[in-house]
């Protein structure tokens, strides 16, 4: 069983207060966007929120479970931990809230290619990766995150046994590679919406 873990428990600080997920593209809300197309990719999609308040703002959302984070205040690694501890699936598709564009593809790729790694994770570079675009193994995160007290996905990465994926191989799947486009501001949002008119 596959699952999926779209992280919306942020503040929105970067985005003036907004709530991203709710952001308009293609006249689908980037939340609507997110859940059709790993809905086609995963058995389950479970949003982690940030309390039952948020929760309530996806109730109309079909297809989709809402848990609250339980170590409140954590950031992403919150939003993980709560998720994991949900999740069915032996295997994991983490994601932000932020990115419309994910590629079915793509995801499929990662969860056909983990492997006996404990996760596997598109990277640009060696010091740049994308650890909220990755699969990982549930039992490994779930060992993780109940012992360790960082807060860091970097230190996360850094403890696990990592198949990394260069973003260049993806392209055969996603050839602008626009999967990984996140957008955190508005004005961001304004050049993303103009550059697919």
């Amino acid at each position: 069983m596959r699952s999926a873990l779209v992280l919306v428990g942020g503040e929105a600080k970067r985005a003036q207060g907004n709530e991203k997920y709710f952001f308009l593209y293609e006249g689908k809300t980037f939340i609507e966007h997110l859940s059709s197309s790993l809905k086609n990719v995963t058995d389950e999609i479970i949003l982690v929120a940030r309390d039952p308040t948020q929760c309530k703002r996806f109730s109309n959302l079909s297809g989709v479970i809402c848990i609250t984070d339980i170590k409140k205040g954590a950031g992403p690694i919150g939003g993980l931990h709560a998720g994991i501890q949900a999740a069915k699936g032996d295997f994991v598709f983490a994601v932000a809230c932020d990115m419309p564009c994910i590629n079915q593809e793509v995801v499929s790729y990662l969860f056909d290619n983990i492997g006996e790694y404990d996760a596997i994770v598109p990277c640009w570079n060696k010091d740049m990766y994308e650890p909220l675009h990755a699969v990982y193994r549930r039992s490994a995160l779930i060992s993780y995150l109940n012992k360790d007290e960082s807060k860091s996905l970097r230190d996360m990465i850094k403890n696990l046994k990592v198949k990394y994926v260069p973003v260049e191989d993806l392209r055969k799947y996603d050839q602008l590679l626009k999967t990984f486009t996140n957008i955190n501001h508005l004005d961001e949002l304004n050049k993303f919406v103009s550059s697919k008119e």
